[in-house]
């Protein structure tokens, strides 16, 4: 009796291998065409805004944020994606932030207009001030959670998304936070950029006074041409494209051996905000060399990885979720963004600075540098896109110290 069941479990055991392992391979399918699906939409994305307006217009941002939460939310990501999901997240900003900083010319900081950066200054003066505030306000909710929607607040209204990502990591925000506060962000920003583009002209224009037309730089228009990623495809491109990846890896991996090295020092715990501020210092520093800062691509390879974060951030949000979404996020929210734009525009009528330095430096800490060139051709003044993009890129690279610096502050308080 024994020796006939033998070969019976045998044979189980047998087909059971066989299950688990066809289940792993297309697991594992599965999960390589969802990463060159995470890719590959935001690619199409920006070919589409190359090629109609109105995509163009809507923001690939926006865009890429709505896609991402159509295909999470449709069902069509499996759960065995969630760690490519989760990868590519944690991936994508880091390579992001030094790729962006790489062609920060601080140079140029005494070429922009003095009131653009007075004006800037005043923008993240505004923002931490109206970010502090709430946060007194709200203390009663929980000293560490609105510590983290301030943190948040002056980090992607400083420089944009990249900012509050490296917060999120730098701060150990939960997901679902994050989320809540990313995606109430996406539907405030449109608004406000809305607001900008249309009614918030005259309207400035009429309270601040109109300025000047700037000098126009082809090349700069060019390099900051949010709308063309064509060249990131041109095969004469593509030594330059890998030096600056390459480069932006190793701080990456420079920036965890530092985070490392002063745990153990310390006697403490990693700390993703040694990892941050490690890869914002590094990527100002290498900007200072000209081989590094003439890899004019790495801008837009960046904002790139930036767009495939939107994306697959988005797939990971629950509709649900946000449909019961805390008030205390939303008047947060809110009250930030117009306390703050309030508080800059009569700052800056205060300080004398003219309405198209006030909308275009004003939209770059806002709604994120990418936005600028948009604003730029609203205003009929494409000269101010140095002016936007110098002093956004300077917001990117303060935007992480102010917020997790802010946060730190106000939980010891």
């Amino acid at each position: 009796m024994r020796s006939s069941q033998k070969p019976a479990d045998a044979h189980l055991l047998s087909r059971l291998q066989v299950r688990v392992y066809t289940a792993s391979k297309t697991g594992i399918i599965m999960q390589i065409l969802f990463a060159l699906l995470f890719l590959l939409v935001p690619a199409a994305i920006l070919w589409l805004s190359h090629h109609q307006s109105w995509a163009r217009k809507v923001g690939v941002i926006v865009l890429c944020y709505a896609a991402g939460l159509f295909v999470g939310n449709a069902g069509l990501v499996p759960a065995t994606v969630l760690p490519v999901q989760q990868a590519f997240t944690d991936i994508s900003i880091a390579l992001a932030l030094p790729l962006l900083l790489f062609t920060l010319d601080i140079r140029q900081w005494s070429r922009v207009a003095g009131k653009a950066m007075l004006s800037m200054a005043l923008a993240t003066t505004s923002v931490v001030t109206l970010a502090s505030t709430l946060f007194f306000v709200f203390r009663d909710q929980g000293t560490e959670s609105v510590s983290h929607l301030a943190a948040m607040s002056v980090g992607i209204y400083t420089g944009g998304t990249p900012n509050l990502a490296a917060i999120k990591a730098g701060l150990e925000i939960p997901h679902h936070e994050y989320l809540v506060f990313h995606s109430l962000d996406t539907l405030v920003g449109a608004v406000y950029l809305l607001f900008m583009l249309t009614l918030g002209i005259p309207l400035f224009r009429a309270l601040l006074g109109r300025a000047s037309p700037a000098l126009t730089d082809p090349e700069v228009v060019d390099h900051f041409d949010a709308d063309n990623f064509a060249e990131l495809l041109q095969r004469d491109k593509r030594s330059q494209i890998a030096r600056a990846l390459g480069l932006a890896a190793i701080v990456v991996a420079v920036s965890l051996g530092i985070s490392e090295v002063l745990a153990a020092a310390l006697a403490v715990a990693k700390n993703s905000a040694t990892v941050i501020v490690a890869l914002t210092t590094l990527g100002i520093g290498l900007s200072l060399l000209p081989q590094v800062r003439q890899m004019h691509r790495s801008y837009k390879l960046g904002m790139y990885l930036i767009y495939v974060f939107c994306f697959v951030v988005a797939s990971m949000a629950s509709l649900d979720n946000l449909a019961q979404v805390d008030v205390v996020v939303a008047v947060f929210l809110f009250g930030t963004i117009l306390g703050s734009l309030l508080l800059h525009a009569l700052l800056c009528k205060l300080a004398g600075i003219d309405s198209d330095t006030f909308m275009v430096t004003s939209v770059a800490a806002v709604a994120s540098p990418p936005f600028v060139p948009m604003m730029a051709r609203a205003l009929g003044n494409p000269g101010m896109i140095l002016s936007g993009m110098t002093t956004g890129i300077i917001g990117y690279a303060l935007g992480n110290y102010l917020g997790i610096s802010l946060a730190l502050f106000l939980q010891g308080l």
